[in-house]
């Protein structure tokens, strides 16, 4: 039985879907039959040189077919015996070979930002001369492994596109954002410098995969974040209106949902007071605050008996009308008497929050009174104050 199974000397099918296999016996039967595949090269080495090599076909294991092999007899076993090392190069395309990783920590020439990329996709790796490859990596890479070689190249594929990324990248020629739209040129760059460093070891890189170059997730949230405050600035027309806007709006956020009360009236306190120092002063030299302009808007002229300035939006009891608005529409801070924008939770000048709103009324007419009132602004009828 051990004298069949040296008979034919073949790759076995669950090493056809490797780069190189050796053959696992060194003491090779005179006479047997190496069968080499189409898509194959068989090499005899000898203390790592390469003394014969078999094309594809059926070769008879003898040195008067292959006088090459005169050099490998085994004068101990009678002739009968070549003493070799056997390997079966593939000469095809091996594709979907797998690559990846952290390419490095590039200026982004845009928005000036230190940006991670990183890489992930597939390449084809062929075998550009059998001969080469075999004296090359015999002595640097496991040929046992099947996956030796591939993660060796693997590894000088993705040494390669750290260059050329960077390179391209400084440079201004390929922008961070919008990569995608450069793999062809990334691609060829990748490959020549690639192949200039593999060709020392009879491999060869044909072409790339599907592969994407990324940012890492945090480099990206922040460059979005950038991107929209950039925008927003030019639409404010400086950064001072829009911190402004951005810290009102996430105050009223905050309040609204009853979180981070806090934050939401310190927030608040910084938005308003910075939409105020922004906005152009009002009459007197006195600046103009947010709700000034609607408040002027809404504010009915003067009634005939009542002093300068005082309308019926100032008297929440009433009006000459009869209408009458409720202290908690426009709210009056019972600790500094600051009158409040409608609907405020906080007193924008000491931060007291409100009560809610209980409403005194007149015991003549039923008017509603200011909590501070002694006399009912409708009858004039004196209050529990007075």
């Amino acid at each position: 039985m051990a004298w069949f199974e040296r008979e034919f000397i073949a790759v076995p099918e669950t090493g056809k879907k490797q780069l190189v296999y050796k053959w696992p016996d060194v003491n090779i039967r005179r006479y047997s039959r190496a069968i080499v595949n189409a898509d194959q090269t068989a090499l005899f080495v000898k203390s790592g040189h390469v003394l014969g090599v078999l094309g594809p076909g059926r070769h008879r294991i003898d040195a008067d077919e292959l006088p090459v092999l005169g050099a490998l007899v085994d004068t101990l076993s009678g002739g009968n015996y070549y003493r070799a090392e056997l390997y079966f190069v593939s000469t095809r395309e091996f594709a979907g070979v797998k690559f990846g990783g952290r390419l490095a920590d590039i200026a982004d020439p845009v928005s000036e930002q230190i940006l991670t990329l990183r890489v992930f996709g597939e390449f084809a790796l062929t075998v550009r001369d059998a001969e080469q490859l075999i004296t090359s990596l015999a002595g640097s890479t496991d040929l046992h492994d099947p996956a030796g070689i591939e993660s060796w190249s693997s590894d000088l594929l993705l040494k390669s596109m750290k260059i050329a990324v960077t390179r391209g990248v400084s440079s201004g020629e390929w922008p961070v954002l919008g990569l995608s739209g450069e793999l062809p040129a990334i691609e060829r760059a990748v490959l020549q410098q690639t192949n200039t460093t593999l060709y020392e070891y009879g491999l060869r890189v044909p072409r790339l995969g599907n592969f994407d170059i990324t940012l890492a997730p945090e480099d990206a949230d922040r460059l979005k974040r950038l991107a929209k405050d950039v925008t927003y600035i030019r639409l404010a027309g400086d950064f001072r209106q829009y911190a402004a806007g951005e810290m009102a709006l996430g105050a009223g956020q905050g309040l609204a949902t009853g979180h981070g009360h806090d934050g939401g009236f310190l927030g608040a306190a910084l938005g308003i007071n910075a939409l105020q120092q922004s906005n152009p002063p009002a009459p007197g030299g006195r600046p103009a605050s947010p709700w000034q302009h609607r408040e002027h808007a809404e504010q009915p002229a003067p009634q005939q008996g009542l002093p300068p300035g005082t309308g019926s939006a100032q008297l929440p009891g009433g009006s000459a009308s009869g209408g009458s608005r409720s202290e908690a529409a426009a709210p009056v801070c019972t600790g500094c008497a600051t009158v409040n924008p409608e609907g405020a939770n906080f007193c924008v000048n000491c931060g007291i929050r409100f009560a809610p709103a209980q409403v005194p009324a007149c015991r003549e007419c039923g008017a509603q009174l200011l909590a501070t009132a002694k006399f009912c602004a409708s009858c004039g009828g004196p209050t529990q104050l007075s």
